[in-house]
């Protein structure tokens, strides 16, 4: 039977050199513990996707329900153009290019609900909720959409007097951390700010689904276990 002897610098060769320094110098030049740090990287992000997905269908649905009340007499759901010029209208911004403020969110919304559209026009509102990405919920606290959607909505998500602001910089937060943990980059810093935002917005939106990410969530006990 023979052994595998690695290579002395595999890590650099599966990693890159410079993506497996960001570890090495965590470690002060350990390369067994960088390699163990990786490992309990990527097992913090598999943990924090976990928590991030609930969060996200919990947002999305709640949003919806309240969407769905704008509806428009003849649409269905609220992503079908009428309703959605009705809530995103054309609105021109400052500048020599005069583009379309709201434009890129009912081409989010239009692009979402065609992908599930049937030959016969025929959708479901849940698959075109489903469809649309975790950004374009985010956005939706925005400044921009306060007199939009915030006000006459998506408050009603939410426990009476919640500080749009904080939310949207909490949600904002949270989303480009979604994005490092799915683009599978390090999470090193403050991963436990992290899990705080994402329990304070599941309460504002359900104790219940709340106490249920905290209940099944793995993330403590793995920040506990940090190599």
């Amino acid at each position: 039977m023979t052994t595998h002897t690695p290579s002395a610098r595999w890590p650099e060769v599966w990693l890159s050199g410079d993506r497996f320094e960001t570890f090495t110098r965590k470690c002060g030049g350990d390369r067994a513990r960088a390699l163990a740090m990786y490992e309990w990287n990527a097992r913090l992000s598999a943990a924090f996707l976990h928590d991030l997905a609930h969060l996200e269908v919990a947002l999305r649905n709640a949003y919806d329900r309240q969407l769905r009340r704008a509806t428009t007499p003849g649409d269905r759901h609220w992503s079908e153009p009428r309703t959605l010029l009705v809530l995103f209208p054309p609105t021109p911004t400052t500048g020599p290019t005069h583009s379309d403020r709201n434009g890129t969110t009912r081409q989010l919304a239009t692009r979402a609900r065609q992908s599930v559209t049937g030959p016969a026009g025929h959708f479901l509102p849940g698959k075109v909720v489903a469809e649309i990405m975790f950004g374009f919920w985010t956005f939706m606290t925005a400044g921009s959409h306060e007199d939009l959607v915030w006000t006459p909505y998506l408050r009603h998500a939410f426990p009476p007097g919640t500080d749009r602001n904080r939310l949207h910089e909490t949600l904002s937060a949270l989303r480009d951390f979604r994005n490092r943990v799915a683009h599978h980059e390090p999470i090193l810093g403050a991963p436990e700010s992290q899990r705080r935002r994402i329990v304070f917005v599941a309460r504002l939106l359900s104790p219940d689904v709340a106490a249920h990410i905290v209940e099944h969530s793995d993330v403590p006990d793995l920040l506990r276990r940090k190599p």
